[in-house]
């Protein structure tokens, strides 16, 4: 099962990742280019993180595993909240990791998204 330090380590690995706290001290907001794509308090038990998601594949997610919900707090549309509790596949959450870096990278300039090395080759 995912840890903290897993989750906070992979986001810190995507290029331009900057983590910051701008709402409360226990609340890590993980933002490339001053965006946000993922949202965790990292002493949460049990663990969850918000995360970004296309529309249709996050209704999707949501009516096939119960530990993925509508974002709490968010946009619900365009947001998860993920409970990493051992019910979801480690691979997923860091593939829904990836992917929301992913949508909030391409939604950025060409010239940024470069800066980037995205998309990764």
């Amino acid at each position: 099962m995912l840890t903290a330090a897993d989750v906070r380590e992979r986001c810190l690995e995507l290029p331009g990742t900057t983590e910051e706290f701008p709402f409360r001290p226990e609340l890590s907001v993980f933002k490339v280019s001053g965006k946000v794509f993922a949202l965790t308090g990292l002493d949460q038990r049990p663990l969850r993180i918000s995360l970004k998601c296309e529309p249709g594949l996050a209704e999707q997610l949501r009516a096939t595993y119960s530990a993925i919900r509508p974002g709490y707090h968010l946009n619900k549309r365009h947001w998860n909240t993920v409970n990493v509790d051992g019910s979801l596949p480690d691979r997923l959450v860091l593939e829904m990791i990836e992917d929301s870096y992913d949508l909030v990278v391409a939604g950025l300039p060409k010239k940024v998204q470069a800066q980037l090395g995205w998309p990764p080759a």
